[in-house]
């Protein structure tokens, strides 16, 4: 399998897969991704260079946005002296799980931190869905904590405010990487 930046022309893919994983999510109890994602937003994230695809041929099997970019109001100020990459929109496609190809994202995208001089390699998942917070664990995550105050609709709850991180390290994959280089992070020590 190959993973390569997103294009311009995968917004609609990237937009059924979270559509998808929105299904997919429902029938298990979750309101995880409920609301439809912007299509100007994703195009502004693939325009980034911040987005990825997994492909198998000509089919997509997963996709991972990888940032510099923290979301404003969940990590401190100290932690953000840190280098840190971030994980958003982790997603495998139904017909391909199962086959570890989530952890191995995770791991490329570990990798790309590293390589882009990251301590460390952080995330935020749904608070309420327990399963996927396991997950993150499993794969070498520790909780930091739960961030639920400051949610963006009329200041309400956080949905998507369990900050997990791991150390950004080297990792064989097992992918073909095609994406290009990442730029060396700046940060504020």
């Amino acid at each position: 399998m190959i993973i390569a930046a997103a294009e311009p022309h995968d917004v609609t893919k990237l937009l059924a897969f979270r559509e998808e994983a929105a299904a997919w999510l429902r029938g298990l109890g979750s309101d995880q991704w409920s609301r439809p994602y912007p299509a100007d937003r994703l195009l502004a994230t693939i325009e980034a260079g911040t987005v990825f695809m997994l492909r198998d041929g000509h089919t997509t099997a997963g996709t991972i946005t990888l940032t510099p970019e923290a979301e404003a109001g969940l990590w401190t100020k100290d932690e953000l002296t840190e280098p840190s990459m971030f994980v958003n929109k982790l997603t495998v496609a139904r017909a391909y799980a199962g086959q570890g190809l989530g952890g191995r994202l995770l791991d490329w995208a570990g990798d790309r931190a590293c390589r882009a001089g990251a301590q460390w390699l952080r995330l935020d998942a749904w608070t309420t869905n327990e399963a996927l917070q396991r997950y993150y664990l499993a794969c070498g995550f520790t909780h930091v904590r739960t961030v639920r105050e400051g949610g963006a609709v009329n200041g309400g709850p956080r949905v998507s405010g369990w900050l997990a991180q791991r150390e950004a390290q080297f990792a064989d994959h097992g992918f073909a990487d095609r994406a290009p280089a990442p730029e060396r992070l700046r940060f504020a020590a």
